[in-house]
């Protein structure tokens, strides 16, 4: 999850409230300190940090916390509100006859997120797609969209001999114009030069979209609003994709400073991966930051080829308290079919499954790291062994770790996260909310007990 940073500065400001029902003037000032402290480290820009912390001081002498709820939580309330303000409401966009022109400058992750893009329209509608190639600047633009979209029916036009991108546009419109949807990549620059401007002009003129969206690399920060503000200048823009939003401290400046420009956030990319493009919905995109969670976003991750029934089964066997390292070994398959560990442990509450989503960086890697070394211990077992895991002593263990190539510590380290994990399943049975929660993850939504 991007902007960890933050997340971290804000829940040790809020932690100074736990226990207290009023501040005095010493203690607010101090809170909106490290709040403000926090976003400016997160490379929010002054003004947007001083309008934040003031509405939060406002807002926490005025406000009375609603009957059972804690100043603490009453004032992670007032951020998250003000944060989701900030950056606006979601833009919906339909998904039939839709012309998108992407522009950016160079070395945005623009060609990268067109085939994004492209990919998860066709995934997320059943609508046929298709792009056109338009940047002649860049050698090899054509053969990377070609190869980011080679396992995808995702229609690609190109002519990597013409020079003339308008007369490309032209063609490629001619050829797979009649697509449900129709994206443009166009070249970058280092900057917004008068050669730029005028081939995006004549472009544009002649493409007609019904959308313009201009895609920014996270790590320019706050450098973001002018860049933004060019771009919408020239052609209208009416959509901006963040890309390269994980890991970055400079993520809040990008996506507030395009937020000051009124050109919304519709998209913000993270990994490197087709599939790693998100529709951006700003409560949902905080609720996450703050540890809340997102659990329908979660779900928005599963894959065509999740086989839900198979889900549904083995959640119920989860919560029983019944759990083998048979249906440990499915769990994973599952996991790695939605994402890495970081991106869904991003959905979750904090306070789900033990503070899961409370890991750092470090410790969500070696779990990643982890995982794939079990699945490989596992594959060394024979099926009596993976349905009764109390049967493994010291020479089964050694077999299993000579047929992995692992260490037999990693085999047993293996089998405590499995008891591990077993132990928790039982808590989930006596827990009807966290089990509510489950379901809905793989269930109906509309049943959930949502975060908040």
């Amino acid at each position: 999850m991007a902007l960890e940073g933050l997340k971290k500065g804000i829940f040790s400001a809020v932690a100074r409230l736990k226990g207290k029902r009023k501040l005095d003037e010493a203690e607010m000032k101090e809170l909106t300190k490290s709040i403000r402290r926090s976003l400016l480290e997160a490379d929010f820009n002054v003004r947007q940090t001083k309008e934040i912390t003031a509405r939060l001081e406002e807002r926490i002498l005025e406000e009375e916390p609603q009957p059972g709820i804690t100043l603490q939580t009453h004032a992670m309330n007032i951020i998250y509100t003000e944060l989701v303000r900030l950056l606006g409401a979601p833009r919906e966009i339909r998904p039939h006859n839709q012309t998108i022109l992407m522009v950016g400058l160079y070395g945005q992750g623009k060609t990268t997120t067109t085939a994004k893009l492209a990919e998860w329209w066709r995934k997320r509608h059943g609508i046929r797609v298709a792009v056109i190639e338009a940047d002649v600047q860049r050698p090899g633009a054509y053969a990377q969209l070609k190869q980011l979209l080679s396992d995808s029916p995702v229609e690609v036009y190109g002519d990597p001999e013409n020079p003339d991108a308008v007369s490309i546009v032209k063609s490629g419109l001619a050829k797979v114009g009649n697509a449900d949807v129709v994206i443009i990549d166009t070249a970058g620059r280092d900057r917004l030069d008068d050669e730029l401007q005028a081939e995006l002009e004549r472009i544009h003129k002649v493409a007609n979209a019904t959308e313009r969206f201009l895609v920014i690399d996270a790590q320019v920060g706050q450098a973001a609003g002018p860049v933004a503000a060019g771009f919408h200048d020239l052609v209208g823009v009416t959509g901006v994709i963040v890309s390269k939003l994980d890991g970055t401290a400079r993520g809040g400046g990008a996506l507030s400073a395009v937020a000051t420009t009124g050109a919304p956030i519709v998209f913000i990319g993270e990994g490197e991966k087709v599939a790693d493009l998100e529709k951006f919905e700003s409560d949902r995109f905080i609720s996450r930051l703050l540890g809340m969670g997102d659990i329908r976003g979660l779900i928005d991750l599963a894959p065509d080829s999740l086989d839900q029934e198979e889900a549904m089964r083995l959640t119920e066997r989860m919560m029983s308290g019944r759990f083998t390292l048979n249906d440990m070994y499915k769990q994973m398959e599952m996991m790695s079919k939605i994402g890495t560990i970081d991106k869904i442990v991003s959905h979750l509450p904090d306070s789900m499954f033990g503070g899961l989503g409370s890991m750092n960086r470090r410790q969500k890697e070696e779990m990643q790291q982890n995982l794939e070394r079990f699945r490989v211990i596992m594959d060394s077992m024979t099926q009596d062994e993976k349905n009764e895991p109390q049967i493994l002593k010291s020479e089964r263990i050694r077999r299993i770790a000579r047929g992995a190539g692992v260490r037999e510590k990693n085999v047993r380290e293996l089998l405590t996260q499995w008891n591990r994990s077993r132990k928790m399943m039982k808590g989930i049975k006596g827990n009807r909310k966290l089990r509510r929660q489950m379901k809905g993850m793989m269930g109906d939504v509309d049943d959930m007990d949502m975060p908040m």
